[in-house]
């Protein structure tokens, strides 16, 4: 268990990485440089369990919290997951209320939830059972992603919702959503993310967004913009823009 959920408490900000390959390597990686988390993105990839078990084993060394972006609101995934060794969920495509307190629930064990019991490999397989089980509802990260106009619409019923640590913007789903898809610095798109900054100071859960470019200077200006949960770019496109940066004005060279 790392450090995003008293960061996020104390309002200071968790900086996170993203990973589309699903690669232990690359999540290592990743965390060795300092990340306080890192993502595994499960809903636009291929990425199974068993790769998102070698990632959780990969981070252990490390004090860098390991969430994975889930397909849907799945309380089976959810719980697969957490098995496997997250320290949190981030739920996609949260449009109302009801859901929210369903990504909630899911993450959480009776009474506060409804997550199954079982030795895995969250609570070394038994070994560590009681103290697992005693600790876990306070201490698992449930992030809400609001990327659709509608749940731009329904934002203070969902982050009023209890045990939503973080809500999460999906810039390029909810551009779509608003029939401007990619057009992030679009005027009406600013001002759909600025309703959700609000609604979460409103409600006191941590804003989050993802600046998917590998662009520092937009990482800084969201935290001025009162951003605390933040995904800074994808290991993806830290492949890209390395090897566009070593490659510009040398192909010609050879």
């Amino acid at each position: 268990m790392g450090q995003t959920k008293r960061k996020l408490r104390e309002g200071k900000p968790a900086l996170g990485g993203w990973v589309m390959t699903g690669h232990p390597v690359i999540a290592e990686l990743m965390a060795g440089e300092g990340f306080d988390w890192i993502c595994v993105d499960m809903e636009h990839t291929a990425t199974d369990y068993a790769s998102f078990q070698s990632v959780a084993q990969a981070l252990g060394r490390y004090d860098c919290d390991l969430l994975a972006r889930l397909q849907d609101c799945d309380p089976v995934q959810a719980k697969r997951v957490l098995d496997a060794g997250a320290d949190g969920i981030i739920v996609p495509m949260v449009n109302t209320a009801e859901q929210a307190r369903r990504a909630v629930a899911m993450a959480k064990f009776p009474p506060d939830g409804i997550r199954g019991v079982a030795f895995s490999r969250a609570s070394d397989y038994g070994r560590g059972f009681q103290e697992y089980v005693r600790d876990h509802n306070a201490n698992v990260i449930v992030a809400v992603m609001l990327e659709h106009i509608e749940g731009v619409r329904n934002a203070d019923a969902i982050l009023s919702t209890s045990g939503v640590d973080a809500a999460f913007i999906g810039p390029y789903d909810l551009s779509c959503s608003m029939g401007l898809p990619g057009q992030l610095d679009h005027p009406e798109v600013i001002s759909a993310q600025a309703e959700i900054l609000a609604a979460c100071l409103r409600h006191g859960v941590a804003p989050g967004l993802h600046v998917v470019q590998v662009a520092p200077e937009r990482i800084r200006r969201s935290i001025e913009q009162g951003f605390r949960f933040i995904a800074c770019g994808l290991d993806t496109e830290f492949i890209i823009h390395s090897s566009r940066a070593i490659l510009e004005g040398n192909r010609d060279n050879g």
